[in-house]
């Protein structure tokens, strides 16, 4: 009975045992299927993942060019200077062939810290941290540097100890050209800012790898067991930048801000008319594309005045805000009101609905405008009198414009400001472009629209205003800004062609070419732009003024302003627009035809005749001094006579041996003195240059004639077609002694502010 008990409990007890790993093998059987099923991948890659080891090939980021090819960001080859602290200490320990040993770590920062500039104790400090292999010393070292440090390691020695490591790190050959509209790289080579940001994915390129296996010991295994797949460089934009046009649109800009304060910098655009490719983007001043996190001098002085302890938090705090600002693209992030620049699309707008007439259409302005209960002023307050439509554009009438608000409505104004882009980006390919500020039409009154019809109390972005300038001179289509116009591999195939977008046309021909007279006649003749003149070139501009609204200007009882020029050319034709915007200038006369005006014929004198553009010589008064020197006294007198030139004989020999002015200087037609040297005489100062400035042309033209000395004139030079020009600037200062015939270069400017 008990043997029969006790088999029956053993057999229940091994009966669960056998239940109990049945169960467990069907679990392990379980987890092997669905490890080997639904999981295999992921224990592949594991498995993979421990035998091999994965190292990345960099791409190559992709280059930006101008339009003809000129590099405006590449890669070079720098190197990284590295050290290893562990083998230092360990040759330390070591004795060297004399029995000595050695302090590695003081030799070493001191070569290092001699070659790279770099402050001794922060390299030795590296060579403290001896659990470490690699201490970075320095970064970015150009050729010249890493060969001292070849030559350094090779000398002593030390090649174990001291590593160089080639790197591709990113350059800019122009520095601060076009700085804000190229944008930099980040230390982990992502773009930031500009087109480096915004075209960031094609520029980069895919990097590669290298897959090593290796056996249970961490060995390589042989090369069939090795992969490599290769890295895709990154795409080469060309730009349709123009580097000369850069380059002279950046001079101007920086010229008028270091003449009037400005003190929220300047920009400037650069368009072609018909095809919308930006030939020029700047805000002045830049940066150093090279060092982009070294704050400019302009705002550096900001931060000095802010009066903040070198390495305090505040003084961090200011220098990363004025950074930001610094990498700021005016000409597309912000917005400012355009002021009488707007006057041009008011214009268009009344002439396409036939709400003005050119012929018999004329406003009484007697300085002001009373409209819903408010006196509203024109900018002359005393008034213009009876004026034409044309006489209100380029006098710059406000009441003639508070008059065409009337007559065209808050419906149909509003219409043509959204047919002209203002209610909607641009579209440019950049980073963080703005937008306006303007009401809606429901929230306009008739109030708001007499104001905004001479440009006032809204916002605009420049590149907006730049793009409906451009409509006005193309024939009336708003059309698509870019600045990339195509994209190649490495292999030089095209991957991307721009094409020409055209968003609508907006008025018609006829009304382009109307307003282009017009607004050409504001700079020939006696209009508010007649400082944008270039002899020799139809240039049709329109200057502008307003005051910032909400503002705490950094020059203390001085209003802020914004000062700014439009104009395309040539007017009959044209084939580019530019603008100007001055950000709270804070010296001189502020007024945009002051301002920005003169700057603005700057810019169109250097750039018409690159593009192709020819000059009326008829209407340059200047002339080119003939070469003398050499000749005969008798056939020098005779050549001279014969252009017209007051000689003046200096010694008794027959041959010339120099003369005064050079040849081939510019000098005015109006006044030609010529010295010529001959035999032992010897050039002599014996004239003294009178002061000039404050004087109208005539009298300073007549006062360099009395003087035996010659002009040349900068700046607008259609001064006897209109009144008030007076000389700003004379290249020589007044009281100087010098040669009979030197030339005195003079710049005329009109002050009146006619906008």
């Amino acid at each position: 009975m008990n043997n029969e008990s006790i088999s029956h409990e053993r057999l229940k007890r091994a009966t669960t045992v056998l239940v109990g790993i049945l169960l467990v093998f069907s679990i392990l059987l379980g987890r092997i299927f669905w490890i080997q099923t639904v999981d295999f991948d992921r224990y592949l890659q594991k498995v993979i993942d421990q035998m091999t080891t994965q190292s990345t090939v960099n791409a190559e980021r992709g280059a930006i060019y101008d339009r003809n090819g000129n590099p405006l960001a590449t890669n070079i080859t720098t190197y990284r200077i590295f050290i290893s602290p562990s083998s230092i200490l360990s040759n330390q320990k070591e004795a060297n062939e004399e029995g000595e040993k050695v302090n590695y770590a003081e030799h070493i920062s001191e070569g290092l810290s001699s070659i790279l500039g770099l402050d001794y104790e922060s390299v030795y400090k590296q060579t403290t941290y001896t659990k470490y292999l690699d201490r970075t010393i320095a970064k970015n070292v150009m050729d010249e540097k890493a060969d001292e440090v070849r030559a350094f390691i090779d000398d002593n020695g030390y090649h174990d100890m001291i590593y160089l490591q080639a790197t591709s790190t990113r350059y800019y050959p122009g520095y601060e050209l076009a700085s804000s509209v190229i944008g930099f790289t980040n230390a982990d080579g992502d773009g930031v800012y500009g087109l480096e940001s915004y075209y960031d994915d094609i520029l980069a390129g895919t990097d590669g790898y290298y897959v090593t296996a290796r056996d249970s010991f961490g060995n390589e295994l042989p090369y069939e067991y090795e992969s490599y797949i290769p890295a895709q460089n990154g795409g080469n934009l060309t730009t349709t930048i123009d580097s000369y046009i850069q380059s002279a649109l950046e001079e101007q800009l920086l010229a008028t801000v270091a003449e009037c304060g400005a003190k929220n910098r300047a920009c400037g655009i650069v368009v072609n008319v018909k095809t919308g490719a930006i030939l020029a983007m700047a805000t002045v001043p830049g940066f150093d594309l090279n060092n982009p996190r070294t704050l400019n001098d302009y705002y550096s002085d900001f931060l000095k005045e802010d009066g903040y302890a070198q390495g305090s938090e505040e003084y961090n705090a200011a220098y990363n805000e004025y950074l930001l600002e610094m990498w700021r693209n005016k000409a597309v992030s912000d917005s400012y009101i355009p002021g009488s620049t707007f006057k041009v699309i008011s214009s268009s707008a009344a002439l396409t609905e036939n709400k003005v007439k050119l012929e018999g259409d004329k406003v009484y302005c007697g300085g002001s405008l009373h409209l819903y209960g408010h006196t509203i002023h024109c900018h002359k307050t005393e008034g213009h009198g009876i004026l034409s439509f044309a006489e209100g554009l380029v006098q710059s009438c406000n009441v003639w414009f508070m008059t065409i608000g009337e007559r065209l409505g808050i419906t149909k104004f509003y219409d043509y400001f959204k047919a002209f882009g203002y209610l909607e980006k641009t579209g440019i390919d950049l980073p963080a472009e703005g937008g306006s500020v303007i009401k809606t039409q429901n929230e306009m009154t008739a109030l708001d629209l007499a104001i905004y019809t001479f440009g006032q109390n809204f916002n605009i972005t420049p590149i907006q205003h730049m793009m409906a300038i451009a409509a006005v001179a193309n024939g009336g289509y708003l059309i698509e800004p870019y600045l990339v116009e195509q994209i190649t591999d490495k292999d030089g195939n095209v991957t991307y062609q721009h094409e020409v977008e055209t968003k609508r046309q907006v008025i018609s021909q006829d009304v382009c070419e109307k307003l282009g007279i017009i607004l050409e006649e504001g700079v020939s003749g006696d209009g508010g732009a007649k400082n944008v003149y270039v002899a020799g070139y139809k240039i049709a501009a329109k200057t502008g003024t307003s005051e910032k609204k909400g503002t705490d200007i950094r020059v203390e009882g001085v209003e802020p302003y914004i000062c700014s020029c439009v104009a395309f050319a040539p007017a009959d034709d044209p084939e580019i627009a530019v603008l100007i915007m001055v950000d709270e200038p804070s010296k001189g006369v502020l007024y945009g035809s002051v301002i920005a005006a003169p700057y603005m014929g700057a810019i169109m004198e250097t750039v018409l005749p690159y593009i192709g553009v020819e000059k009326d010589v008829s209407e340059d008064n200047s002339v080119k001094v003939p070469y003398l020197t050499g000749m005969s006294l008798e056939d020098a007198i005779l050549q001279a006579e014969s252009f017209e030139y007051e000689v003046i004989v200096k010694g008794d020999g027959d041959y010339v041996t120099s003369q005064i002015p050079r040849g081939s200087t510019t000098i005015d037609r109006t006044n030609k003195v010529i010295t010529l040297y001959t035999g032992n005489a010897k050039e002599e100062d014996s004239v003294t240059v009178p002061d000039l400035i404050g004087k109208t042309a005539f009298a300073a033209n007549q006062m360099l004639i009395n003087s035996k000395l010659n002009i040349c004139i900068e700046g607008t030079d259609n001064y006897m077609s209109g009144s008030g020009a007076i000389v700003v600037m004379q290249s020589i200062p007044a009281g100087t002694k010098v040669s009979p015939g030197t030339v005195v270069t003079v710049t005329y400017r009109y002050l009146d502010p006619d906008e």
